[in-house]
C-alpha cells in the first residue's frame, strides 16, 4: 500500500509516494488544472502509475484557500455586529501600509459593506451581558440575508470573547431561520481580545467556507470513483495536518497549507544535516515562498496578513510569498524599465515554450533562452525554443538589447526580488542570513538558488533530492496538530497560577479530545502550552512556550526570563524595568504523522556519472558540463545538475557535493 503527500501547486501538481511494504518511492509532477484542481490531484496519481485503491494515506496541501482570498473568488458573506460597529474592518488597526505615501488605498473588506448588519445588544468587557438579543429585530436581517442569497453569515459581537451568550443567541436564531446558512460566531472561531482581529478571522472562516467545503466534496467524489478507500488528510498552515472533516470546519487554518510541506522537509533536513538554522526557500511556477526553519523547527507567526491589515490571527508558519515564479511575465513599465512579476502565465496558457499559446516572455523563458534548463523539460515534454526567443524579444526590441541580454536582466530582477523577500523574513525577526543555510525548493528554485545566495550572503546552498517535489515530500512527514487559544488577562504573579493552570488544563483537554477524533492515539499525544505575554502597556505579544500546564510559584522567574529572552530575541531590547502581562493562554497538541517513521533512504551515485555539454550563458556564452543528478558525486561551476523535477545551476566560482541522503550541498569554491 502507498502513502502519497500531493501538492497543488499555481502551475504543477507535485506528488511524492512510498510504498509502506518495499520502501519504494516515486515521484511526479504534472500540470495544474485550475479550472478544476481535484482533477489534477488524481493526474499526478495517474502520472506516479499508482492505482487510487492501493492509497492506504493521502496528505494534501492545496493553495485553494488562499487563492480564492487573494482573487476574491468566494460568494458573499454576511455580517451581524453590535450598533457602531459596522465599520470596523475598514478601519482597521488604524496604521498604513507605506508611512510617506498620502494617496494609497487600503484593500476592500472580505465583506461587503452592505451585506454588514446591526443590532442592539451589548457584553461588557468583563462578560457581564447588559443589553440581550431581540429575535424581532434579527427578522428584517434574516429577509436580507435569505433575499441576497447568501450561504454564511459571520457573527462578530463586541466583546464576545469575554462571554459568547449573545453570539451563540444569534447564531441559534440564524439556523433556525435558515437551515441552509452556516451561521459563524467570532468567539467559537477565535476568542481573543481586538475586535478588529476577531471580526476579520470570522470573516475568512465565513467567506472561504463554501468555497473549501465544494472543493473537499468534489475532491472526495472524485477520489471515491476512482475507488480510493484510504485515509485523507488535509496539510495546515501552522506545519501540521487535519482531517479533512476538521478542515471542512476550520478553513481559516488553510491560508498557507501549500508551502506547508516544504517547511517540513526543510526541518527534517535540519535535523538530520550539520545545519540547524536554514532559510527554506520554495520557487515553483507561480510564486516564491521564504520562511526560517530554526533549530530544526519552522518559526511561528500569529500575525500573517493576507493583505495589508487584513490579518489571519492563527499560528501559522512565517512564510511570506511574492509573485516571482517560473511563469512569472517580464515587462515594461510606463518609465520603460524591464520588470518581472506578479503576473503570471500559470499552467493556462504558461510560457510562451510550452506551446500552449503564451506569448508572453516568462522566466521559464529566459532559462530556456539561456541554455539553463533542458529543451524536453526533463524528459517531461518538448519545449519551444523558437517561440521563447521570439517571447522575449518583445521585450528585448523594445529595450534595444540582445534576446540574452534581456533574459538574463529577467532572471537578475526575478533574483533580486527573491532576495528582497527573504531578507524581508529576516529582518522581521532580527535574524542574520549569513548565519543559515539556504535550502531551494521547488522546480524553480535550485535554477536561481546560487544567485540569491549571493545576493543575501549566505554561505551554503542545500538543494534536497527531493527539490522538485519537496513539498510532496515534506507533507508526509508532518505531525497531526490541533490548536486552541483563549483570551486571559492578568499579571504575572503569584495569585494569578491557579487560575492560569485550570485554564491550560481545559485548553489542553479540549486539544487532546480533537487529535482523538482525528485517528490520533492517546499515548502519542503531545501537548505545548504557550503564553502570550507583554510588558504592561504594550499593544503586541510575544509566545513564551511552556512544556507542561501546571505552573509553580517557584516558575515564575524562570516564566520572565523565558519572556525578556523571546523579546530580545524578537525586538532587540529587554527591560526588567516594567511589569509583565499576560494576555492569551493557547496549547498546541500534536501526534505523530499517520505516515509513520519514513527514513530518508540513503545511498551512493548510481552508475557512472554521465555528462553532456551544452552553451549555457553567464554574462557570455561559455561551455558548461550537464550532469545526470542520478551519478554526479563533485561538480564545479560553470555546470548544471539534471533531475526528473528540476535543473540545479552552478555559476562560475561555485562547487557542489552531495551527501549520503542525495542532498547537493553547494559552497564558494
Amino acid at each position: 500500500m502507498w502513502k502519497v503527500g500531493i501538492d497543488v501547486g499555481g502551475t504543477f501538481t507535485d506528488l511524492f509516494a512510498v510504498n509502506s511494504a518495499t520502501g519504494e518511492e516515486r515521484t511526479g509532477k504534472v500540470l495544474t488544472t485550475p479550472e478544476e484542481r481535484s482533477r489534477g490531484v488524481l493526474n499526478a496519481i495517474a502520472n506516479a502509475s499508482i492505482a487510487p485503491n492501493e492509497i492506504e494515506l493521502l496528505v494534501h496541501g492545496t493553495t485553494t484557500a488562499t487563492n480564492a482570498l487573494i482573487e476574491r473568488t468566494f460568494p458573499d458573506a454576511a455580517m451581524i455586529t453590535t450598533e457602531g460597529f459596522r465599520d470596523v474592518l475598514e478601519i482597521g488597526r488604524m496604521h498604513r501600509e507605506h508611512l510617506y505615501r498620502p494617496y494609497q488605498t487600503k484593500p476592500e473588506p472580505l465583506i461587503r459593506r452592505r451585506h454588514r448588519y446591526t443590532i442592539n445588544e451589548r457584553t461588557t468587557a468583563f462578560g457581564k451581558v447588559e443589553k440581550e438579543i431581540d429575535a424581532a429585530e434579527l427578522q428584517p436581517i434574516i429577509e436580507a440575508v435569505a433575499a441576497a442569497g447568501i450561504k454564511s453569515v459571520a457573527i462578530c459581537l463586541i466583546n464576545s470573547y469575554a462571554n459568547p451568550a449573545n453570539e451563540r443567541k444569534v447564531a441559534e436564531i440564524i439556523t433556525a431561520a435558515l437551515p441552509g446558512v452556516r451561521a459563524i460566531s467570532s468567539a467559537d472561531v477565535k476568542p481573543v481580545f481586538r475586535e478588529h482581529t476577531r471580526f476579520t478571522l470570522a470573516s475568512v472562516r465565513a467567506t472561504i467556507l463554501p468555497v473549501m467545503a465544494d472543493y473537499f466534496e468534489r475532491l472526495e467524489a472524485r477520489l471515491r470513483e476512482a475507488e480510493f478507500t484510504g485515509n485523507l488528510m488535509i496539510l495546515k498552515s501552522n506545519g501540521g495536518m487535519m482531517s479533512v472533516n476538521q478542515a471542512r470546519l476550520r478553513v481559516e487554518e488553510l491560508v498557507e497549507s501549500g508551502p506547508a510541506g516544504g517547511v517540513g522537509y526543510a526541518s527534517e533536513i535540519a535535523r538530520t544535516a550539520s545545519s540547524v538554522n536554514i532559510i527554506h526557500t520554495d520557487m515553483g511556477g507561480t510564486s516564491f515562498d521564504a520562511s526560517i526553519v530554526e533549530d530544526g523547527e519552522g518559526l511561528i507567526t500569529r500575525e500573517y496578513e493576507i493583505e495589508f491589515d487584513i490579518p489571519v490571527a492563527v499560528p501559522m508558519l512565517d512564510i511570506r510569498s511574492i509573485g516571482a515564479g517560473g511563469g512569472s511575465i517580464g515587462w515594461i513599465d510606463s518609465g520603460g524599465s524591464l520588470r518581472v512579476g506578479p503576473m503570471s502565465a500559470s499552467s493556462v496558457p504558461g510560457p510562451a515554450c510550452y506551446g500552449r499559446g503564451g506569448t508572453r516572455p516568462t522566466i521559464t523563458d529566459a532559462n530556456l533562452v539561456l541554455g539553463r534548463i533542458s529543451p524536453d523539460l526533463s524528459g517531461k515534454f518538448k519545449l519551444d525554443g523558437a517561440a521563447a526567443r521570439a517571447a522575449v524579444e518583445t521585450v528585448s526590441s523594445q529595450l534595444k538589447l540582445s534576446i540574452e541580454e534581456c533574459a538574463e536582466g529577467m532572471l537578475r530582477i526575478a533574483t533580486e526580488a527573491m532576495a528582497q523577500a527573504v531578507k524581508l523574513v529576516l529582518a522581521s525577526r532580527g535574524r542574520d542570513p549569513r548565519d543559515f543555510a539556504l535550502a531551494s525548493f521547488g522546480g524553480a528554485g535550485p535554477l536561481h538558488a546560487c544567485a540569491v545566495a549571493e545576493a543575501l550572503g549566505t554561505p551554503t546552498v542545500i538543494v534536497p533530492r527531493y527539490s522538485g517535489v519537496a513539498s510532496a515530500y515534506g507533507a508526509l512527514r508532518l505531525a497531526i496538530k490541533h490548536d486552541e487559544e483563549v483570551f486571559y488577562y492578568a499579571p504575572l504573579v503569584a495569585k494569578e497560577l491557579d487560575e492560569i493552570g485550570l485554564r491550560l488544563k481545559n485548553l489542553g483537554a479540549a486539544a487532546v479530545e480533537a487529535l482523538l477524533g482525528q485517528g490520533a492515539s492517546a499515548d502519542s499525544v503531545q501537548v505545548s502550552f504557550v503564553m502570550r505575554m507583554r510588558y504592561a502597556g504594550q499593544t503586541f505579544e510575544v509566545d513564551v512556550v511552556q512544556d507542561r500546564g501546571v505552573i509553580e510559584r517557584r516558575d515564575l522567574d524562570r516564566l520572565a526570563e523565558a519572556f525578556h529572552g523571546a523579546h530580545k530575541r524578537e525586538f532587540g531590547v529587554r527591560s526588567d524595568d516594567f511589569p509583565v502581562e499576560i494576555v492569551a493562554l493557547a496549547v498546541t497538541a500534536e501526534a505523530p504523522s499517520p505516515a509513520g517513521i519514513l527514513q530518508s533512504s540513503t545511498s551512493s551515485a548510481i552508475g557512472s556519472p554521465r555528462q553532456a555539454e551544452r552553451k549555457v550563458w553567464f554574462g557570455g556564452w561559455t561551455d558548461s558540463l550537464v550532469h545526470d543528478a542520478a551519478g554526479a558525486v563533485e561538480v564545479s561551476g560553470p555546470a548544471l545538475i539534471e533531475d526528473p523535477h528540476t535543473s540545479i545551476v552552478i555559476p562560475p566560482g561555485w562547487a557542489a557535493r552531495f551527501d549520503s541522503a542525495r542532498n547537493c550541498i553547494l559552497e564558494r569554491s
